[in-house]
């Protein structure tokens, strides 16, 4: 495979996936951004640990994964564990 095939490969994977991203986001409440991933999720905790220096334990529940190799986006909970910045929106409430 070259080089120019595997860029237009990748290029291929990630517009799927952005494609699937617009369809899933109404299934869920919460955008969670972390400096290796994006999430969404149904339900979010925080818990700050005041160590030094400090970290974020975040658990999430009802899933799903921005990663263009993950066989499975949706998962049943996360846990991530970091020391950089984290940022969580709430989405607007959907008209059902």
């Amino acid at each position: 495979m070259s080089e120019e095939e595997l860029e237009r490969y990748e290029a291929e994977i990630e517009l799927a996936l952005v494609q699937e991203y617009r369809t899933v986001l109404p299934l869920f409440r919460y955008v969670v951004e972390t400096e290796r991933r994006f999430y969404l999720a149904n339900d979010v905790k925080v818990s700050v640990q005041q160590t030094s220096p400090p970290w974020v334990e975040l658990e999430l529940s009802d899933a799903w994964v921005w990663d263009m190799y993950r066989p499975a986006r949706f998962v049943p909970s996360v846990r991530v564990l970091t020391f950089r910045d984290v940022n969580i929106e709430r989405l607007p409430e959907r008209d059902t």
